[in-house]
């Protein structure tokens, strides 16, 4: 895999293929590919926090935001719907 990521806190990033890479360790928790883009589920030992990190490589941009523990499967299977929420934070 050739795109990099950025660790976020309560915001939305858009991070394209020439970022820097993560500077802490997350854990991934789950993976899936759906509609030409890679959604990935990851865990935090630093803050104990989940988040979210879309993939797009016909773009090479990243969409990372953090989420609720209770509500990650949720936002690993529909990210997209938990948008509004982060962004109305």
């Amino acid at each position: 895999m050739t795109h990099t990521a950025m660790e976020t806190t309560d915001e939305v990033r858009v991070v394209g293929a020439n970022s820097p890479a993560l500077a802490r360790p997350r854990r991934e928790l789950a993976r899936r590919v759906s509609g030409g883009m890679e959604i990935t589920l990851y865990w935090s030992a630093h803050d104990d926090g989940t988040s979210i990190e879309v993939w797009q490589p016909a773009s090479g941009e990243t969409l990372l935001f953090t989420v609720a523990g209770e509500h990650a499967l949720d936002a690993f299977y529909h990210p997209f719907a938990q948008l509004p929420s982060v962004l109305d934070d």
